[in-house]
């Protein structure tokens, strides 16, 4: 009975220990003193003459590999980038045999992340970037981030064209994108390389997945300007902005497929499958051609040859005399027109009328011009 009253005693003393002790809450980041002026989130600068001594006992690399087409170009950038690193204390390896670029760390890298930022940089290189751009990420406010879009769509065709959409007609599309979340952007092969800061790379993954996903740039490029104007507003920093963003609907037109009308079984169709069709061997065997010599076999394909061959003169020749056989004569008519000749004797008629009829005329005209010459005549015989 001693023994369990001792037992007691001890849980009722931890259960009160337990009780009385109180976890302390850590500050939120808004009751934390903060002075005006000062970027929480900013990266302090970290220079060489912060870091007195050796800081790193190891040594660490990183490589990656690099397509051919891309030796010529790394091969004249290389010494840029060896005074590049070098300032940083990282060495760096070229294998052209291998198509392989080497980062390691010396006894001289002051800065730990300089080696990651190192093995950025030869990746972006492995991706096309430009030394000029792929140099920026070794400082401190810029990241990089290798979006891969190989795997989002299947088809070939419908890859090219989705991946075309992102880079815009004259790359219109990728400059705004550029220009609206400050990061270098460039699209090669599979993959989208980008460079700048953390909220710029965040928003370009989101624009490539949805692009690869069917849904057009535009739509995000419009919601990043929205947002880039609000910021400007004081006054709604600390209200939701949904009621100011667009919302966009996707549409499906679910286009109406043709009803595959299915064969209704013929009630007096044969219950069993047809006969099988019988092999050439078979042929050749009911028609004794298998069994016959090789000499045989050529002599037979010879004379069936020759008697195709006649059969296709003949029709040959019969369509060429077809061309050769002269036109029927047409007949001609032999049956005169009585109306021709009715028109002809009436025409006759009338011109013989007309002569009578002049000649008429001409003997009047005459006896009245005599009886008047010789009224005048025995006028001037009185005188």
């Amino acid at each position: 009975m001693s023994e369990d009253k001792s037992t007691t005693t001890t849980a009722s003393a931890a259960g009160e220990e337990k009780k009385s002790y109180s976890y302390v809450k850590k500050k939120d980041r808004e009751d934390l003193a903060i002075p005006q002026g000062i970027d929480p989130w900013k990266a302090m600068p970290l220079a060489r003459e912060d870091v007195p001594r050796r800081v790193l006992y190891d040594d660490s690399s990183f490589a990656t590999l690099f397509p051919k087409y891309r030796e010529k170009y790394l091969k004249e950038m290389w010494p840029l980038v060896e005074s590049e690193l070098s300032d940083h204390g990282i060495t760096c390896k070229l294998d052209l045999i291998e198509g392989s670029m080497t980062v390691s760390t010396t006894k001289k890298c002051w800065d730990p992340v300089a080696i990651l930022k190192a093995r950025d940089l030869i990746k972006l290189l492995s991706r096309s970037v430009p030394f000029q751009h792929a140099q920026k990420i070794m400082k401190d406010d810029f990241n990089c981030d290798i979006i891969k879009i190989g795997g989002f769509v299947r088809n070939k065709e419908r890859f090219v064209k989705r991946r075309q959409r992102l880079v815009g007609p004259d790359g219109s599309t990728l400059k705004a994108i550029e220009l609206l979340t400050k990061c270098y952007v460039l699209v090669q092969g599979n993959t989208v390389s980008s460079i700048g800061p953390w909220n710029g790379l965040v928003a370009v993954r989101k624009i490539v997945e949805d692009c690869m996903k069917n849904i057009h740039p535009i739509y995000n490029i419009k919601e990043l300007m929205i947002k880039k104007e609000l910021e400007k507003d004081e006054s709604l920093k600390n209200e939701s902005w949904e009621r100011f963003l667009p919302q966009f609907k996707k549409k499906n037109i679910n286009k109406k497929k043709a009803k595959i009308e299915k064969k209704k079984k013929d009630k007096d169709a044969a219950p069993f499958a047809p006969a099988q069709l019988p092999r050439k061997e078979d042929l050749d065997m009911e028609s004794g051609k298998y069994f016959l010599s090789e000499e045989k076999k050529q002599k037979k394909i010879k004379a069936e040859r020759e008697a195709k061959h006649a059969e296709s003169e003949a029709k040959r020749q019969t369509e060429r005399q077809k061309y050769q056989v002269a036109p029927a004569e047409k007949q001609r008519p032999t049956t005169t027109d009585t109306t021709t000749t009715t028109t002809s004797s009436k025409s006759i008629q009338d011109s013989l009328n007309n002569i009578k009829n002049n000649l008429k005329t001409n003997n009047k005209r005459k006896e009245t011009s005599s009886s008047g010459a010789d009224f005048v005549l025995t006028k001037k015989a009185k005188k």
